[in-house]
This record gives structure tokens, C-alpha cells and sequence, in this order.
């Protein structure tokens, strides 16, 4: 029996109600920190019901899917009886809602119908959740290992999986197992769903990567070419797979924060915010203004920081040396602000649950305000330097387009989002962390393809700007933390007054606070899209499953899409405009 139909006083949104009264009122509702409505149904009706959601209620983007070993959790208290579970995390933008559908499986049946029919999009997830944890997806068209090697053994984020390799027998590489491992990695095109010839033609068969500069990183594409036209293109990942949602299990809600920046290493600090906002959500604890100005400032640097990287390396992938060099320098300098403020560079791991790791230091107003000032005058002359330049335009313009529809249905978010004319961006739409506070605006094209995608960003380091000259401007006063127990560390001023503050700060810097059981999902506007840390605490001082949903990952998939019937020449152009790092795609 749901909660809902227990409590005649609690009132069911919307699409809750009309699955209930389609699917049946054995529909099992859950209460969620996060407030985002969640819905247990049969794992039989997840086919229909995913659809009846994206036809009949708008729920166009398929925003996550993953799964949950439930077997050792303790706190399930009103949920379903479930050895694993499947989640969907759904999102309407046109009615600014979301919801999160439920299946539970068993373990000696863990077999759920696949989406791919309903969303496209769930074609990688669906690969991701069988590798991590043996959950077969029925019906799926190609259903095999994503980041893992074909022969692994076991499904690593089950919890009887090992965390560590001291955990595991001692490595031995015998002749029998590498002459394994090296014909796991024999290319049959067959596997890849390429056929070796047509009528009047062969095919040639073209590896671009895994080590290939403009792949950006150890990412590998195997291209079917007829002539110089693509053929098909498909995407090969997982090269760079560290495991960061098992780390999760295995470090407390503090020591994980600086394993977070690695997640998208060029978005340092941004990659804290989601954490730390979803932890703050799952203790209930209230972020101080200061604090909030604070973490937008140096998020927005991130942003800038990384959009230079993109622009430069744009340029640079359709044949332009000089902006990288240019942009390059520009980054340094920010960088140097960075430094001077947290101590770090790229991977400053500076936010902190409850607020941030100390107060901005003296002179800081001058140096940001001196970049604000420095910055446009740069910006015009990259605008005349690489978006005016006529040969980048005729290598980008028409080249790799996708309308919004398209670019939903393939869980596109972010920049490549607003490429195509959406204007959803989530400071504006739903606003987080005083956004609402700052004015500035939401830069959007048309035409969805890679010069596009390339000028959206270029307008929002102007809009960055703009943010980071308010918060400098306007930085409200009070404290840089919240002053709340489970705040991580607490304020160590206090720690020397008595023996109780001492041992408190003691306990919270080497276990970490003790979250009560909840779940919770925290997503904000990253530098390349949307980025989501759902997590599940069990009540204990580290998170019992954190899933994180990066922008990266669904954006790679899409490349066969925008791809087919193209020069070779024009897929490095849209590598480069798809703006992904493979740290955020691997994990």
C-alpha cells in the first residue's frame, strides 16, 4: 500500500495519479528527500509505462537509468521487497517536472524489458547497468559489456564485488590469459553491426583511436567507410573507467568530495557542487548566502576555464592553430585567480558540505574584477579570429545538425541543448545556490550542428563573466559555512574552546557526518551539459550507492546519428564540437 493511500492528506502529482489509475493501485509511491516523485511498478509494465509517460504526460528526456543492489541494505522501510532495482529518472521540460519510476527484480530473475524502443538514449545505460551488475535487459539490441573488458569476470558495482585490489588474488598474467584478452579484442565487424561488403562495394574499416589526438582522450571510434563517406561510426568507451561509484561506497560523505573533480577534470569545483548540494539536502542543512556567492563565483571560472579549452581545441580540430595558443594563455591566467583563492589549480577540491573550505583572502575582489575587465577585449578578437574565419565556418556550418527532439530523445543537455534553440537552462529554469539573484542571460542558436554548438559556448564565457562580476561586486557578508553539526569539518576556530568541539571536529574530519537513511538526486547546469549525484544513504558515515549522471556519456552515443553520410574529415569536427571529456563519460 503507498503512502499516499495511507495519508488521505498527502496529494499525488499529476502523472503519478494517472498511472495508478492505468497500472494499478498496487503502484507503490516513495517519499524522497530530493521531492522528486517515485513510483514502484511491476517490472513487466515498465515498457508501457515509460511510454505512457513520454507520449501522454511530456516527459521527452530519459534524464537516468541505473540500477541499485538492494541485498545488504538495512533502512527499505515502506519499499518493495527487491533483490535489485532498476530506476528511471524521467524529465519533462516543457511542464518543468520530473519523476523517477521503480522496478524491483530478483535475484535469481534480474531481467527487466528493455526501453530502447521508447528512448534511444537508454541503449548505453542499459549496457552500463548489465556490466555493472548482471542485469539482463530483455529485448535490447545489442546487450553486452560498455566499460569493462569483454572477458571480465563478475559485475563490479555488486556489492559482492571487490572495492580494492587488496582484495583480490595477486595479478598473473599467463600466456593463456593474454592470448584471451588480445582475441577479445579482435575487430569483427559483424559484432560491431557493420557488414564487410554491398552490392559494387567493399568496405574499408578505419580504427580512429583510442589514441588519437582528436578523439580528446582514450576513446575509440571503429568507422565503416565507403570511400572517404561514413559508413557507420561507432563509439568504443570504457578505456578510462576508474570505478568512481564504487569509491563511493568505500569513502565517508566528506573524503569522497576531491574524487568528485576527477569525474569531468576540467570543471574542478563544479563537479563538488552537486555532491555537496545533495548531501546538504539529505541533512537538511542550509547553505549560507556568502558561501552560496562563493561556490558561483569559482563554478563559473570552471566554466569559463573549460569553454576555453572547448573553443581553442574547435579551432585547432578543423585546422586553425593560433586560438589554442591564444586561449590557452587566457586560461593560465584564470587559473592563477583559482590558485590565489583555494590553494589549487585545476582539481582544488575546495567546496565543502555546508559551504566552502575558507573565506576568500585579501585582495581577491581586485584580481577577479581585473579578469571581468580583461576578458571581452579578448573575447572580440577570438570572435574575429576563429568564428569569423571563413574556412572554420564552411568545415562547421550544416555539419553534424540535430533539432531538439532529436537531441532529447538522446539525452542532450547543456550547450549542444541550447544549440538547437531550447532555452532550458537550470540557473534559469530551476535555480540553485542564489542564481536567481544574478542577472545574466542564456545564449541559444538555431540551426543545432557544430558551428552552432561553437557559438552557444563562445557567448557563455561573455554570460559567465557577467555572474562572476556580480558575486565579486555583490558578495553578501556572514559566514563561508553553515553552521549545523553535520557540517564537514566544523568551523575549527571553535575546536580549541572544549573538549566536546575537539572530539566533534575530530570524528567528522576522519568518519564524516552519519546521514540519516533517505534518498536523493541533486543536478545542476555543468560545464557540458547536466549533472546529477543521486545518492542512497543506509544511515551510516558513507553513502551505500551515489550514481552519477554525466552530461558526457549520453552525448557520445549520438555520434552514429549525426555522423552517417559524412567525410571523415567532418567527424573530427564533430568530435570536437560534442565538447566531452572521456574522464566524465568512463567514470
Amino acid at each position: 500500500m503507498s503512502e499516499a493511500a495511507l495519508d488521505p492528506g498527502i496529494v499525488e502529482p499529476g502523472p503519478v495519479t494517472a498511472l495508478r489509475a492505468q497500472f494499478g493501485e498496487d503502484c507503490v509511491t516513495q517519499t524522497t528527500a530530493d521531492g522528486i516523485p517515485t513510483l514502484w511498478v511491476d517490472k513487466s509494465q515498465v515498457v508501457d509505462v515509460l511510454r505512457h509517460l513520454k507520449q501522454e504526460e511530456d516527459f521527452e528526456l530519459l534524464f537516468d537509468l541505473s540500477a541499485i543492489d538492494e541485498r545488504t541494505r538495512q533502512f527499505r522501510d515502506g519499499q518493495p521487497d527487491s533483490d535489485f532495482t532498476v530506476f528511471y529518472h524521467l524529465m519533462s521540460l516543457r511542464h518543468d517536472r520530473d519523476i523517477r519510476i521503480k522496478a524491483a527484480l530478483p535475484e535469481r530473475a534480474a531481467s527487466v524489458p528493455s526501453v530502447t524502443s521508447v528512448y534511444p538514449v537508454a541503449d548505453w545505460y542499459e549496457r552500463e547497468a548489465y556490466d555493472m551488475f548482471g542485469i539482463d535487459f530483455a529485448g535490447h539490441p545489442n546487450l553486452r559489456r560498455i566499460l569493462t573488458p569483454p572477458n571480465w569476470e563478475g559485475h563490479p558495482l555488486r556489492k559482492e564485488h571487490p572495492a580494492r585490489a587488496t582484495e583480490m588474488d595477486p595479478f598473473t598474467m599467463t600466456p593463456e590469459f593474454q592470448e584471451s584478452q588480445q582475441e577479445g579484442l579482435r575487430f569483427i565487424p559483424e559484432e560491431w553491426g557493420m557488414s564487410r561488403e554491398a552490392q559494387h562495394t567493399d568496405f574499408m574499416f578505419l580504427n580512429l583511436g583510442p589514441n588519437h589526438p582528436s578523439v580528446h582522450g582514450v576513446f575509440r571510434i571503429a568507422l565503416q567507410l565507403d570511400g572517404e563517406v561514413i559508413v557507420q561510426a561507432v563509439p568504443d568507451i570504457g578505456y578510462h573507467h576508474r570505478a568512481q561509484e564504487k569509491m563511493a561506497e568505500r569513502q565517508s560523505w566528506h573524503t569522497y568530495i576531491p574524487y568528485t573533480d576527477r569525474v569531468d577534470y576540467l570543471g574542478g569545483v563544479m563537479n563538488n557542487l552537486p555532491y555537496v548540494m545533495n548531501v546538504e539536502t539529505m541533512a537538511g542543512i542550509e547553505v549560507p548566502d556568502r558561501a552560496q556567492f562563493i561556490r558561483v563565483m569559482l563554478s563559473e571560472f570552471f566554466r569559463i576555464a573549460s569553454h576555453l579549452l572547448f573553443y581553442g581545441t574547435y579551432a585547432q580540430d578543423v585546422g586553425q592553430m593560433s586560438p589554442v595558443f591564444y586561449m590557452f594563455a587566457d586560461r593560465e591566467r584564470l587559473f592563477s585567480i583559482v590558485e590565489a583563492i583555494t590553494g589549487g589549480r585545476m582539481h582544488p577540491s575546495w567546496f565543502r558540505i555546508g559551504g566552502v573550505t575558507q573565506d576568500l583572502p585579501k585582495g581577491w575582489d581586485r584580481m577577479v574584477l581585473d579578469f571581468v575587465k580583461y576578458m571581452p577585449k579578448r573575447l572580440d578578437h577570438y570572435e574575429k579570429m576563429a568564428l569569423k574565419n571563413n574556412i572554420l565556418k564552411k568545415r562547421s556550418i550544416g555539419i553534424g545538425a540535430y533539432n531538439t527532439a532529436e537531441g532529447l530523445d538522446w539525452g542532450i543537455t547543456g550547450p549542444s541543448l541550447r544549440a538547437t534553440g531550447s532555452d532550458w537552462d537550470l540557473r534559469k529554469k530551476r535555480p540553485y545556490s542564489g542564481y536567481d539573484q544574478l542577472e545574466f542571460d542564456i545564449p541559444t542558436a538555431e540551426n543545432g550542428d557544430v558551428y552552432d554548438r561553437a557559438v552557444v559556448r563562445a557567448e557563455e564565457i561573455r554570460q559567465s563573466l557577467r555572474i562572476i562580476e556580480q558575486c565579486a561586486r555583490d558578495m553578501p557578508p556572514g559566514p563561508y559555512k553553515a553552521n549545523h553539526r553535520l557540517t564537514t569539518p566544523p568551523a575549527k576556530e571553535r575546536t580549541m574552546q572544549d573538549i566536546e568541539t575537539l572530539i566533534h571536529h575530530f570524528l567528522n574530519v576522519s568518519w564524516g557526518p552519519v546521514i540519516a537513511p533517505c534518498e536523493s538526486a541533486t543536478t545542476i547546469e555543468a560545464t557540458k551539459g547536466w549533472n546529477s549525484y543521486y545518492s542512497v544513504s543506509d544511515g551510516g558515515t558513507m553513502a551505500y550507492r551515489t550514481r552519477i549522471r554525466t552530461p558526457s556519456f549520453p552525448a557520445l552515443q549520438q555520434i552514429p546519428l549525426i555522423s552517417n553520410g559524412f567525410m571523415v574529415a567532418d567527424l573530427i569536427a564533430i568530435i570536437a564540437s560534442i565538447d566531452f571529456v572521456m574522464a566524465d563519460v568512463d567514470r
